[in-house]
């Protein structure tokens, strides 16, 4: 069962990789337009919870490497 409410737009933060489906507060939820539709099937928000987690594994990757770009070279090691 889902039900629908009301609510303000999300930010980008909460949005899951620009997609039509945001968490907040631990509850998933699809937004069509000015409704929302919590999300309650457990297989589903599973999965969105472990694509969450990639995304994040992702993103903190790709800023780890944008750091070490950043870093003076180590010597004897070449780029």
């Amino acid at each position: 069962m889902s039900s629908r409410t009301p609510s303000p737009p999300p930010t980008c933060s909460e949005r899951l990789a620009w997609s039509p489906v945001v968490r907040r507060g631990g509850q998933w939820w699809l937004v069509t337009g000015s409704e929302w539709i919590l999300a309650t099937d457990p297989t589903f928000t599973g999965e969105l919870d472990r694509f969450a987690d990639a995304m994040t594994a992702a993103d903190q990757a790709v800023a780890d490497l944008r750091s070490q770009q950043n870093d003076p070279p180590t010597p004897g090691w070449r780029r």
